[in-house]
């Protein structure tokens, strides 16, 4: 990453051009996502910061952060939960992002290439042609189809659309992808903090410490 600079105002990635950074929070409870929530966007382009509610039980939220500059605002969220793994394996890790296009966080964190899911969607669709998507999630009150997409074996990657932007769910291990198995409801947290929910210690995952 370049930072801005005389010839160019934006943050710059040698292969992928123009990006905008990412900040991540070093400790997370209820008045960093706030501080977060409240950071001002361009109009028309706010963007949703995804969180499972009601929680399933024992996870937590455990990151948050974003990405974008002061002068456009978020052009991406992040939310982490950490959680037993759903088959009983040990420990979890879910981060939930939302972003426009041309963003490339989620590709990031998914392990994938290029900026957008787009193609690799399609690949999933002509593999499982007539089988209907990988798993079922409500988001901001409406039934949302997400597919699993090729990613490293370390991890599982979801996506699908929201608000109209990418949505994205990565999950550690790969098998704690069944975590969205189990019934879950995504909420917007910029139309409401729940007070009652419940933080963990840092997920090594959004601060690339894995």
């Amino acid at each position: 990453m370049r930072k801005p600079d005389l010839m160019h105002s934006e943050w710059r990635c040698d292969n992928c051009g123009d990006v905008p950074p990412f900040h991540v929070a070093e400790h997370i409870n209820g008045d960093i996502v706030e501080s977060m929530l409240r950071r001002p966007a361009a109009p028309g382009t706010g963007v949703p910061f995804w969180c499972p509610w009601p929680l399933p039980v024992g996870w937590m939220v455990t990151g948050a952060g974003w990405a974008g500059d002061d002068r456009s605002g978020p052009r991406a969220s992040a939310l982490a939960c950490s959680g037993p793994e759903p088959l009983g394996g040990g420990p979890a890790d879910v981060v939930l992002i939302a972003e426009q296009p041309g963003v490339g966080l989620g590709t990031r964190f998914a392990g994938i290439p290029g900026l957008d899911p787009g193609h690799l969607i399609a690949e999933a669709l002509a593999d499982g042609a007539g089988h209907g998507p990988h798993a079922k999630i409500k988001a901001a009150g409406h039934p949302t189809p997400l597919w699993c997409v090729k990613s490293p074996e370390d991890r599982s990657a979801y996506v699908s659309e929201a608000k109209g932007m990418w949505l994205y769910a990565i999950a550690w291990p790969a098998s704690a992808g069944y975590f969205l198995a189990e019934h879950v409801v995504l909420h917007d947290l910029s139309e409401g903090l729940p007070p009652e929910l419940v933080y963990g210690a840092p997920s090594p995952y959004l601060q690339g410490k894995a």
